[in-house]
């Protein structure tokens, strides 16, 4: 038993390996320094939005700090990136704010911790690369959608509305938007404009009206939605505006981590949960593995798709138990991270503890933080979190991706992120098909290529296939089939990279209508994929060895010699 152990400890570690294991190879005290002081910027960044998140979800806001603390760290520590952040992202909020709406609090802990379950079973069976294959459109399409729906919800507090409970749906939002514009307040309005626009000329510099170089590069460590943050909860509490605050609203922060929760559990609740806690998974495993693609390309390095799926995983199924909520990748954060100098996923690991130091010290200062500001900040958010140039850019596209995405996104806003991703993915699986069958043909070899088909028109009729034989396809072979000629036809299959149990099938019709019209069926050029398919349907044990041939000139001279078609074999059905 004691030999095995070093077997299966070596087999875990190739299934199960963090990045961390490998970044702190040769780490030194340098490479500490530039993780620390990266990880306290990310920490910085995240506070705001952390909240953010949180309460545009319709949770309280420390929800959203327990996410990016603790699921924060566990992304970092088991992660398969070495610089990407988790916690909670702007993609979740649509669903979140749904989940919560209309299944309670207690479920939306159900769906994440099963989210985690499946996240961490696509890294098991490696399914990370898999994500890879979903359409750019359809990507792009929801996030955009998802940034709309971002904006439109943050109306309420932007403007002071007084609404009582926000529906989640689009035309539900916008009615009780409408019906409650008779209560906007001014105070709060002024607020949030006032916050977004610091921010917005925050990210576009500036800092550099400041003449001092040396200052002037202090201040650009500064995130702008940290600086807004302060400066309205400072004019809130030092001129008494009448705006709603996290402390009259959710009655401020804890300063602690709250212990277990465990909500009421059963089998019927699983399975209405099922579908939301499917999109949770796949919204988280997108958003974390193009975060890792973006981070890859700033640091020249490769993230291992797997370990970070699981990672992923792991921490959605343990955060909310401890009173968070569904966490991913956070492409923001990441950016952060890189531009800090993250070398290792330390950084990451420091700015959790960076955010849960500030939520034991200052949670006491929280109480005065007016909803308007948070509400410039996912304004903001959702500004930079969609692709919109993508939409001026549609008439440079073929049409069925410019179909795709607007589908996508008028699906999304309108009615929801699972049947928007569902159609985009039908949409572009039915167009890959047809560009695919479109570029499978079949052409006549002539006596031009082959001067010895010249002594042999009228007996051999040639023909070569280009593409893929599938079921997309399979009219090329049909239509050979209604234009036998009278004695031999040769088909060159070289040009064929992949063949279907369908094409299969119609090259078996193929044999048999031969057969039965008692014209010889001559094959050439078969090779890997089509010839292993061919062998195992029996499609080459009806066409028989003595009509197959490696190549066009091998297989006409052949055809040349060939006896009566009574020596032909039978195909009988494959």
């Amino acid at each position: 038993m004691a030999t095995d152990l070093p077997s299966i400890a070596a087999r875990f570690n190739h299934y199960f390996r963090p990045r961390l294991l490998d970044a702190l190879q040769g780490y030194n005290q340098q490479r500490f320094a530039k993780d620390v002081g990266a990880g306290l910027t990310v920490g910085v960044v995240a506070l705001p939005l952390a909240m953010a998140f949180a309460i545009a979800s319709g949770l309280k806001p420390e929800a959203g700090l327990f996410t990016a603390i603790i699921a924060g760290f566990l992304v970092s520590a088991l992660g398969g990136s070495r610089v990407q952040i988790g916690g909670p992202a702007g993609a979740f909020i649509v669903i979140v704010y749904g989940i919560v709406e209309r299944y309670g609090l207690a479920n939306l802990v159900i769906a994440t911790a099963m989210s985690g379950v499946m996240l961490f079973a696509m890294g098991v069976f490696k399914m990370g690369t898999l994500v890879r294959f979903i359409p750019v459109s359809v990507i792009i399409g929801f996030t955009n959608g998802i940034a709309v729906l971002i904006a439109l919800s943050q109306v309420k507090d932007f403007l002071g509305l007084s609404i009582a409970n926000l529906p989640a749906n689009f035309f539900g939002m916008a009615q009780a938007l409408i019906q409650a514009l008779p209560t906007f307040n001014p105070a709060a309005s002024l607020l949030a404009l006032g916050s977004l626009a610091l921010i917005v000329g925050w990210q576009f510099g500036m800092p550099r009206l400041v003449g001092n170089p040396v200052w002037n590069q202090r201040l650009r460590l500064v995130p702008g939605s940290v600086l807004a943050l302060v400066l309205a909860t400072v004019v809130v509490a030092v001129f008494h505006l009448p705006v709603e605050t996290i402390g009259s609203k959710f009655g401020g922060i804890p300063s602690a981590l709250p212990g277990l929760q465990w909500p009421a559990f059963s089998w019927e609740t699983v399975r209405f949960l099922f579908i939301p806690a499917t999109t949770l998974a796949m919204l988280g495993a997108i958003e974390s593995l193009l975060c890792a693609r973006v981070a890859d390309g700033m640091i020249d390095d490769r993230h291992n798709p797997n370990q970070e799926l699981m990672a992923q995983g792991i921490a959605n199924f343990f955060t909310p138990f401890f009173g968070g909520m569904p966490a991913t990748g956070t492409i923001a954060r990441t950016v952060t991270n890189v531009k800090g100098g993250a070398t290792s996923p330390i950084a990451g690991m420091v700015h959790a503890f960076t955010l849960l130091l500030v939520m034991l010290v200052a949670a006491p200062l929280a109480q005065d933080i007016p909803l308007a500001a948070m509400a410039a900040i996912l304004m903001f958010v959702a500004w930079n979190m969609g692709e919109w140039r993508e939409f001026l850019h549609l008439r440079q596209y073929r049409m069925p991706y410019r179909a795709t995405l607007l589908a996508v996104f008028f699906l999304t806003v309108v009615f929801d992120l699972t049947v928007a991703v569902e159609v985009g993915l039908v949409a572009a699986c039915i167009t890959f098909i047809y560009r695919i069958s479109s570029l499978s043909r079949t052409e006549p070899i002539s006596a031009a290529d082959y001067p010895a088909l010249a002594g042999l028109q009228g007996q051999v009729e040639a023909h070569r296939l280009y593409g893929a034989l599938f079921f997309g396809a399979v009219k090329l072979i049909e239509d050979l089939q209604d234009h036998l000629p009278q004695r031999t036809l040769l088909l060159d299959l070289k040009n064929v990279i992949y063949v279907d149990s369908s094409g299969a099938d119609s090259l078996g019709d193929l044999a048999r209508a031969c057969h039965k019209n008692r014209v010889r069926l001559v094959i050439c050029g078969l090779m890997h994929q089509p010839l292993d398919i061919a062998q195992r349907c029996g499609f080459c044990a009806s066409v028989g060895a003595a009509n197959i041939y490696p190549n066009v000139a091998t297989a006409i001279e052949g055809s040349a010699n060939l006896g009566p078609l009574d020596a032909h074999p039978d195909p009988g059905t494959p």
